[in-house]
C-alpha cells in the first residue's frame, strides 16, 4: 500500500490491457540502446506522485522505465508526462546527470491483486524493455479501509493483505528468479507510517504493513547471497508537492536504497 495515496490500486478488476503490446519495434530498440547495461525499472501501482517521481529518478540514471496500474488512461497520462522534454520538478537535473527525458515509457494495465494479470503485465514490459533489474511495489490502499480496529471486518483485512502481501508475493515470484540467475536486482517496497507507528483507528494499514514488513525482511535475508536486494521504505506523513515529504526527495531515497544496498528498512519521518 502506498504511503502518499497517489498510487493506483488493484482493488477493482478491469482485465489485462497492455496498450503498448509486445512488439520489439524501433522505439523499443532505441530504449534498450540508450540504457547501456542497466536493466528496466518497473513501478507496480504507478501514480502521478511517488511513482512518477521514482520513474524520473531511475530513468535519469539510465534505466528504461515501465509502469503498471489498473487505470490504463491514467497510466498513459503519466507516461506522457515522463516522455515530455522537461526536467525534474525541483528544477534542472544536477550537474553530471542527463535530463529526465525518456524515449519510451511503456505501460501495462492490470489489477495487481490478480496474479495472472500481474504476470502478463510484467511479461509485456519485459518484452518491451528487456530484463527487469528494479521493481518498486507501491500500490495504493482503499480509503474505505481507514477505520477503527473494532470496526474492521475480516474482509477488510483479507483485501488489504491481498494487496500488500499476496500481490507482492506474486510480483516477486515473477521477477526474482531472473534476478537471481543474473546475479543482480533490487526489490523495493513502500509503506506508510502505520508500519512503525500502528494506530487503533487505522487498524487495517497497521496489520497489512506489518505483514508486508516481515515479508520484505525475509526476502532481504533470503536473496542477499544471490546479489538481489530487498528493501522497504516507510514514509511517516503525507507525500506530495508542498507536503511533509516531496515526491522527488522520497524518490532520491529509493535510489539510495538501490545503490547502497546496505539496509532492509529505512524510515523517513
Amino acid at each position: 500500500m502506498s504511503p502518499d495515496g497517489n498510487e493506483d490500486t488493484g482493488a477493482n478488476r478491469n482485465g489485462n490491457d497492455d496498450r503498448d503490446g509486445n512488439g520489439d519495434d524501433a522505439n523499443t530498440r532505441t530504449s534498450r540502446g540508450t540504457s547501456g547495461s542497466r536493466g528496466a525499472f518497473v513501478v507496480i501501482g504507478a501514480g502521478p506522485g511517488l511513482g512518477a517521481a521514482a520513474a524520473r529518478r531511475f530513468g535519469r540514471e539510465g534505466h528504461p522505465v515501465g509502469l503498471i496500474a489498473r487505470d490504463a488512461p491514467r497510466l498513459e497520462r503519466i507516461a506522457a508526462g515522463l516522455t515530455a522534454a522537461r526536467p525534474t520538478a525541483g528544477g534542472p537535473a544536477p550537474a553530471g546527470r542527463p535530463p529526465a527525458v525518456f524515449p519510451l515509457v511503456p505501460t501495462a494495465a492490470a489489477d495487481v491483486t490478480d496474479a495472472k494479470e500481474l504476470a502478463a503485465a510484467l511479461a509485456a514490459l519485459r518484452g518491451r524493455l528487456g530484463p527487469i533489474e528494479v521493481v518498486l511495489f507501491s500500490p495504493r490502499p482503499s480509503l474505505d479501509w481507514i477505520k477503527p480496529v473494532l470496526d474492521t471486518t475480516p474482509s477488510d483485512v483479507a483485501d488489504a493483505l491481498a494487496l500488500s502481501v499476496v500481490a507482492a508475493t506474486a510480483a516477486v515470484g515473477e521477477v526474482a528468479p531472473d534476478m537471481r540467475r543474473r546475479g543482480r536486482g533490487t526489490l523495493l517496497f513502500t509503506t506508510g507510517g502505520a508500519a512503525v507507528q500502528p494506530h487503533r483507528d487505522r487498524a487495517v494499514s497497521a496489520i497489512a504493513y506489518a505483514a508486508e514488513s516481515a515479508y520484505v525482511r525475509l526476502l532481504h535475508e533470503a536473496l542477499a547471497d544471490d546479489g538481489v536486494q530487498a528493501a522497504q521504505l516507510t514514509v511517516v506523513g503525507p507525500i506530495g508537492p508542498g507536503a511533509h515529504h516531496e515526491p522527488d526527495a522520497v524518490a532520491d531515497e529509493l535510489w539510495r536504497l538501490h545503490t547502497h544496498r546496505d539496509q532492509p528498512l529505512v524510515v523517513l519521518r
